[in-house]
């Protein structure tokens, strides 16, 4: 791993939107998936590996990206990663114990085609871990400069996974403790025809990395406390609004 990479790493996991983001997920997934390394995993739209060291407590992942740029840059950090597209998987039937989608699904244009292959993919028993940003009035400049085609509600991310075989074990709004802020941040700065919102990510066509808006560094340090707050009480209870959703979905033993 060469230092500039090494830096990006580093510097994504300090960001309070992807440290909250993971911090919140992992706490959700444990209580189903044994991080005991043992599992295959498959994460979808994965770019530059940013969220293997993390999944890697679940056993061995593999990621896919239609973009060959960041998988450049996952393959000099050593990782195992294909160029594909998420509505036509390269990979077999049956194959992983849990497949990732995070803050995927929403670029695509037939998002039903991709969970499809999400569940293709999955082994009988298997678990699905999707994140997507939450509700079509938050709609904000982030989301054209990331070619979003959608955000979602809750019941409406929880129907399509039942709608290609999914069973929801869990799903909540996420950044909840941080949605009184955000929230009319966005929609002032919409009206005011701003770019993104303090620590949106983005993705940079020019370095083919997320990016992140900075946030300054006291501000981040409350803001990590408050999302790894959340990601506490995200053990034990879901929440009821937030500006993204976590859902972790099960594959049924049965097929």
């Amino acid at each position: 791993m060469t230092q500039k990479t090494a830096a990006l790493t580093i510097e994504e996991d300090n960001h309070w939107w992807f440290a909250g983001r993971t911090w919140s997920l992992l706490n959700m997934i444990d209580p189903l998936v044994a991080p005991d390394g043992k599992k295959r995993v498959l994460d979808i739209g994965c770019g530059a590996g940013n969220m293997f060291h993390h999944l890697a407590r679940y056993g061995s992942v593999v990621g896919v990206d239609n973009n060959p740029r960041p998988l450049a840059v996952a393959r000099e950090r050593g990782y195992d990663v294909r160029q594909g597209l998420a509505e036509d998987l390269p990979f077999g039937g049956d194959s992983f114990d849990l497949v990732t989608l995070l803050d995927t699904v929403e670029h695509c244009d037939d998002d039903l085609a991709v969970l499809r292959e999400c569940y293709r993919v999955c082994r009988p028993g298997g678990y699905l871990a999707v994140t997507v940003p939450a509700f079509m009035w938050l709609w904000s400049h982030n989301d054209e400069l990331n070619a979003h085609k959608r955000r979602y509600t809750a019941g409406e991310l929880k129907e399509k996974l039942r709608r290609v075989g999914f069973r929801t074990r869990r799903i909540t709004y996420n950044n909840f403790f941080v949605f009184p802020l955000a929230a009319p941040l966005i929609l002032l700065r919409r009206q005011a025809k701003q770019e993104p919102e303090l620590g949106s990510p983005h993705f940079d066509e020019e370095s083919y990395q997320v990016e992140m808006e900075p946030a300054p560094p006291l501000l981040n340090r409350i803001l990590r406390g408050v999302t790894w707050t959340e990601a506490q009480v995200l053990r034990r209870m879901s929440l009821p609004i937030g500006t993204s959703i976590i859902a972790i979905a099960q594959k049924p033993q049965e097929g």
